[in-house]
């Protein structure tokens, strides 16, 4: 993103920036702090290269959205400097056919089956730590990423835990820099990205064709039985790449959404104790825990959502000549939406950076417009509707269950790099005294 941003009436205003690196090295320096003066000084549309446009404006935010796949195209791949438009319409296409069929394996009605499983998931994974200290969003990678591989793949899932890591852990060297390199560099991060990306697919594939040459028949017992009776069949490729987007997504954006609420559970201890009384109110005769019953808990996700939303800079890229309110766009020039400012907007909200879970459960009208957690439009996130449960369950049982004691919970900052959470937050998870 080092380019001069070239002159011209019909694009946004914005900083020159240095000759030779742009504004990169002020970007990467400061982000959230560049991207607030940049926003007091241009408005809400501003360029940061010539082919780079920031938008902070809620409207245009939900028209790009919206726009995906007439007009824009999502994020394209993180070293691919050739930019195949083309390509990406088409994968784009593909990928809206694959949503259709695996939505209902998704939703709110599917996503209310795991409940139970998603809190003994939790249980477990906090005492293989017991009272250890550790770190939060490493802990909560832990957590997601078995409890989406078992989602996915129920008995398989064991043979994808390894791949999935292994590829997250390739992947984030591209989430975060602002330096776009070509792919065909012999770069090391470039040879572990391809070689475990390719170790991830394999696998996934090979699961898909054992169970549907197996003949098994097991629609409702996880994911991947859903897709492979879904009517029409599914070719096995589409199958594992659709289960391979929805483990990315369902891995990385609840894990550092559940740093974050650790992160203000351990300063909130009367906050704790609420969760506590409505988690132990809302169970009798040891039934489980259900999402349902948890206003309290699932306000404190959302309120945690807004002031820091693990996507909180989405991606879009121009397929072709088109404009976005009063802006010209060429093919190719990507629009950065931020929902971290939108979502921090005193024009939008009161007291916007206050944490004040009462915002969702009082009856106060909610700015929906500038709200995005989960994004918007044809795009928004599949699995926002199971999110939100595997969110709110373990708010509640982080609370009902376990103290939470952090060292560091004062001291550390929100890092703006890949998903939005607090760096290096480290805690304790030792048993409550009931």
């Amino acid at each position: 993103m080092a380019r001069a941003r070239r002159e011209s009436p019909s694009r946004p205003p914005g900083p020159r920036g240095h000759w030779l690196t742009g504004n990169t090295r002020e970007y990467e320096a400061d982000r959230i702090g560049f991207l607030r003066r940049c926003h007091r000084e241009y408005g809400d549309v501003f360029s940061f290269d010539e082919q780079t446009v920031f938008v902070l404006d809620p409207d245009l935010t939900h028209e790009a959205l919206a726009r995906t796949g007439h007009g824009f195209v999502t994020e394209l791949a993180p070293f691919d400097m050739r930019r195949d438009l083309d390509q990406a319409a088409a994968q784009a296409a593909s990928w809206m056919s694959a949503r259709r069929a695996v939505w209902p394996g998704l939703n709110r009605s599917a996503a209310a089956g795991t409940d139970r499983r998603t809190v003994e998931i939790l249980d477990a994974v906090l005492a293989a730590g017991a009272d250890r200290e550790v770190d939060v969003l490493t802990t909560m990678r832990a957590f997601t990423a078995r409890a989406i591989t078992e989602y996915c793949f129920g008995a398989d899932s064991a043979a994808v835990a390894g791949p999935l890591h292994e590829t997250t852990l390739a992947t984030q060297p591209f989430t975060e820099s602002s330096y776009e390199f070509p792919a065909w560099l012999p770069l090391p991060r470039h040879r572990r990205f391809f070689r475990t990306a390719g170790r991830l697919s394999d696998t996934m594939t090979g699961i898909v064709r054992q169970r549907r040459a197996s003949g098994a028949r097991a629609p409702h017992d996880d994911l991947l039985g859903f897709l492979i009776d879904a009517d029409p069949a599914m070719p096995d490729d589409t199958v594992a790449s659709t289960l391979h987007s929805i483990l990315m997504g369902g891995h990385g954006v609840p894990a550092a959404a559940l740093t974050s609420i650790v992160w203000e559970l351990a300063r909130r201890p009367r906050l704790v104790d609420s969760l506590r009384d409505e988690a132990n109110g809302s169970v009798s005769d040891g039934a489980s825990l259900s999402a349902a019953q948890l206003p309290l808990a699932e306000a404190v996700a959302r309120e945690t959502l807004r002031l820091y939303p693990p996507a909180w800079l989405m991606t879009r890229t121009a397929g072709t000549a088109t404009s976005l309110g009063e802006w010209s766009l060429d093919p190719g020039d990507d629009v950065l939406l931020n929902a971290y400012l939108i979502q921090r907007d005193p024009r939008w909200w009161q007291r916007p950076d206050e944490f004040d879970p009462t915002r969702w459960s009082d009856g106060r009208t909610v700015p929906g417009p500038a709200c995005l957690p989960f994004g918007a439009g044809p795009r928004v996130c599949l699995g926002s509707a199971l999110a939100m449960r595997q969110l709110t369950l373990v708010t509640s049982r982080l609370a009902q269950r376990f103290t939470i004691w952090s060292p560091n919970a004062s001291s550390v900052a929100l890092e703006f790099v890949g998903r939005l959470a607090p760096a290096g937050l480290r805690a304790r998870f030792p048993l409550a005294r009931q």
